[in-house]
């Protein structure tokens, strides 16, 4: 079956800049899997507003369930408060996200001591503060100084890298453990260095949208 453009660009969502927000839920009710890429929403004109709808959103617990239209394309998105300042994340849909009903069920037989005793030792020794910083694109580094080297007229040595090895009691509890997608097919992303910026109206329930880059 074959499909023409004229009847495809009859499917197409109808283009608005506006973003609707549908309803309001309890903080923490999204689960994260459901999120795919985060934006931040500025103020506009009118600072106060904004800033009030920020305030009502922390002392509520509440985020909000939003949806608009971008390039062609219908999203549905978080819109939660992150700091003093609102961020818009967009959601997965509902065939995309695997549900924790559709994996196996867990043994029947219950944990030894030895095994708990294990795994809490584990966590401990892998404790520590999360830095953004230490989590870089390695890869795009590489390829920026191997640019920035041969811009100069160099012929810098490529070295083959290195898998980073894991602790010996990781790689013991990587050994009896399976990792099962969350979604369908695998894609992670980061937020953009320069995050996108939109700007709510006067209207606390609807959010108007500026560029949000690609």
């Amino acid at each position: 079956m074959l499909l023409d453009d004229k009847e495809l660009q009859t499917l197409e969502p109808k283009a608005s800049r506006d973003i609707e927000l549908t309803r309001f839920v309890p903080n923490g009710r999204v689960s994260h899997l459901w999120y795919d890429r985060p934006y931040y929403l500025g103020p506009g004109a009118d600072d106060a507003t904004y800033f009030a709808f920020v305030e009502a959103l922390r002392s509520q617990n509440r985020e909000g369930i939003a949806r608009w239209v971008m390039r062609k394309k219908a999203y549905v998105g978080a819109l939660r408060v992150n700091g003093d300042y609102l961020s818009l994340i967009t959601l997965k849909h509902a065939e995309e996200v695997l549900s924790e009903h559709e994996l196996p069920a867990p043994h029947a037989r219950g944990l030894t001591e030895k095994e708990l005793k294990m795994a809490e030792e584990l966590v401990r020794a892998l404790e520590g503060a999360f830095d953004p910083k230490e989590f870089r694109d390695e890869y795009r580094d590489r390829v920026l100084e191997l640019i920035q080297a041969k811009s100069k007229g160099k012929r810098p040595t490529l070295h083959a890298v290195k898998s980073k090895r894991a602790t010996a009691s990781l790689a013991a509890s990587r050994s009896t453990s399976s990792i099962v997608p969350s979604n369908g097919p695998a894609s992670c992303g980061s937020p953009d260095s320069t995050s996108p910026v939109a700007s709510i109206s006067n209207s606390p329930s609807i959010v108007r949208n500026v560029p949000m880059g690609s």
